[in-house]
C-alpha cells in the first residue's frame, strides 16, 4: 500500500513515496526510510513494504530529487554498472551535510503534513552511504527521532573527515542500531571500532552488530552481494528497534 507524494524543501521539490500496512486504518508511526546509493527502485519500493507491515507509515523520499526525479538506474541495468556508478556519484556528491540538514527539516515537515502519519516521534534507518544520514538527522533532531538505524553503512568514521557523522552523535538521544557486514571494505573494523568509541563515550543507548559472512549491499536484492540470511536479520533487528521505540 503506497502512495507518491511531492514535498516542498528549500532546494526543490522532494519526491517521495508513503507506505502503510494493507487493510490497516492510521495514523501510524513515521519511519524514514533513506536508500543507499542506487536511489528510488523496486527491491526498496519492497523493503519500505515490509517494514511498514509491522504497523508505521514509511516515508521513502528520492534522496537525488535535485538532479533528477523517481528512479535513477535505467531499468535492467544495475547501480553498479560502469556507465550508471558516475552519475550516481555525482548525484551523491551533491549531499552535503548542510543539504542533508535542510532535507531533513522539509521531509519532518512533509511527516507533519500528511494525514498517514502520527503525531510524535519518529525513526530514521539508512543503507550504505545513507547510515550517515540517520545518525545525523538523529544528532539534529534529537527531540523528534526516538530511534535511528544504519545497515551497511559505508564510510562512517573515516579518521580525519570532517564531514563523518561521528563529530555530532553526542548529541542523539534516541538509540541507535548499527548492523554491520563483517567483509564490508568501506566500513573497516577501525572505523567500526571508532563509531562505537564516540557512542560510548557520549552515552547513546546503541547497539553494535556484525552479520557473519556479509558483504556490503548485503540488504539489496538487486546487488551481487545480497545475502538473504543477512537480509531476514536485519528486518528482524529493525522490527525489534522499531517495536521499542515508537
Amino acid at each position: 500500500m503506497s502512495r507518491a507524494i511531492e514535498i516542498p524543501a528549500t532546494d526543490g521539490t522532494i519526491d517521495a513515496h508513503i507506505f502503510t500496512p494493507g487493510n490497516a486504518v492510521g495514523p501510524f508511526p513515521a519511519v524514514i526510510l533513506f536508500t543507499d546509493i542506487g536511489g528510488l527502485r523496486p527491491c526498496y519500493h519492497e523493503k519500505a513494504q515490509q517494514v511498514a507491515n509491522n504497523g508505521y507509515a514509511v516515508l521513502m523520499p528520492n534522496v537525488y530529487y535535485r538532479d533528477a526525479q523517481g528512479s535513477v538506474v535505467p531499468e535492467s541495468k544495475s547501480f553498479r554498472d560502469p556507465d550508471v556508478r558516475p552519475t550516481l556519484l555525482a548525484y551523491a556528491g551533491h549531499l552535503t551535510p548542510e543539504a542533508q540538514s535542510r532535507d531533513f527539516i522539509a521531509l519532518l515537515n512533509g511527516i507533519d503534513n500528511e494525514a498517514e502519519f502520527a503525531d510524535g516521534k519518529i525513526a530514521a534507518v539508512g543503507y550504505c552511504m545513507t547510515g550517515a544520514f540517520a545518525l545525523r538527522m538523529a544528532a539534529e533532531h534529537p527531540d523528534r527521532v526516538a530511534a535511528a538505524a544504519g545497515f551497511h553503512s559505508a564510510r562512517l568514521a573515516e579518521a580525519d573527515d570532517p564531514n563523518s557523522p561521528i563529530h555530532v552523535v553526542g548529541n542523539i538521544q534516541g538509540h541507535v542500531y548499527l548492523g554491520h557486514a563483517d567483509q564490508d571494505e568501506l566500513l573497516p573494523p577501525e572505523q567500526i571500532a571508532r563509531m562505537d568509541a564516540a557512542l560510548a563515550a557520549a552515552g547513546v543507548h546503541f547497539t553494535t552488530e556484525l552479520y557473519k559472512g556479509a558483504a556490503h549491499g548485503f540488504t539489496a536484492k538487486d546487488a551481487p552481494s545480497f545475502n538473504a540470511t543477512a537480509y531476514e536479520l536485519h528486518l528482524k533487528r529493525l522490527a525489534l528497534l522499531l517495536e521499542e521505540t515508537l
